[in-house]
């Protein structure tokens, strides 16, 4: 969405005073059809498949798709996923330009700048399944489990990061970084499925539905934690 836009939809919505007229109030969202949660979670596993048998397709891809999308877009999923370079959606999940809405940050916790990108995913786009993606090895839950163990002082902002993910160290103690990196997962999807005003009343009516899932470096496999 271009910026003139957005500021257009942050103008609307402050003038009705409500966030449901934030979608109808995009001129980028034209009237289509949602793709409910289960279908998103189906088309998910079948780009995952394609990535981890070699038979990417890389749809969404064209010079085409990419002047259409200059028009509107229209994501089935919304993927919070760690920023490590080596797990980007895109590519796990063999999808293109516009099918995900992604929100990325070491560790995928979730912090108050990437909640609002996510309830504006759910609220201004559409989409209407939120993937929350963990993966093995992933350092951010690494440093925090080592910081709160030594009672220690992460260098600068990564604190911050240290911080998001201490809770879940607290709860899980001597557990190790696998099960510990699908517990955080699984923290944060608990956090969306609660989160007020926009996403409860969502997940609670079974309109949007929050998942966790965990990304293997060695097979390039997604599991998804939970169906709910």
């Amino acid at each position: 969405m271009k910026r003139s836009q957005f500021v257009s939809w942050l103008i609307a919505v402050s003038l009705v005073g409500g966030s449901q007229f934030a979608r109808a109030a995009d001129p980028a969202h034209p009237e289509q059809p949602t793709v409910a949660p289960a279908e998103a979670i189906a088309k998910l596993k079948e780009g995952n498949a394609r990535n981890t048998s070699g038979n990417m397709q890389h749809p969404g891809q064209t010079t085409e798709r990419r002047a259409e999308l200059t028009k509107s877009q229209h994501p089935f999923a919304i993927i919070l996923s760690c920023s490590d370079s080596r797990v980007p959606p895109e590519i796990v999940f063999d999808e293109g330009l516009g099918d995900l809405f992604i929100v990325r940050v070491a560790g995928n916790v979730l912090n108050d700048e990437g909640l609002g990108s996510i309830e504006y995913g759910v609220e201004v786009l559409g989409a209407r399944l939120i993937v929350v993606l963990g993966h093995s090895s992933c350092g951010a839950v690494d440093a925090a489990m080592k910081t709160v163990a030594a009672k220690g002082k992460a260098p600068g902002h990564i604190q911050s990061l240290v911080k998001a993910i201490k809770p879940v160290v607290d709860s899980t103690p001597k557990a190790d970084l696998e099960t510990m990196t699908k517990a955080n997962a699984k923290h944060v999807v608990d956090a969306l499925r609660s989160s007020a005003p926009i996403l409860k009343a969502r997940v609670d009516s079974g309109e949007v539905q929050v998942i966790g899932g965990y990304y293997t470096l060695d097979t390039g496999a997604v599991s998804f934690l939970d169906g709910k």
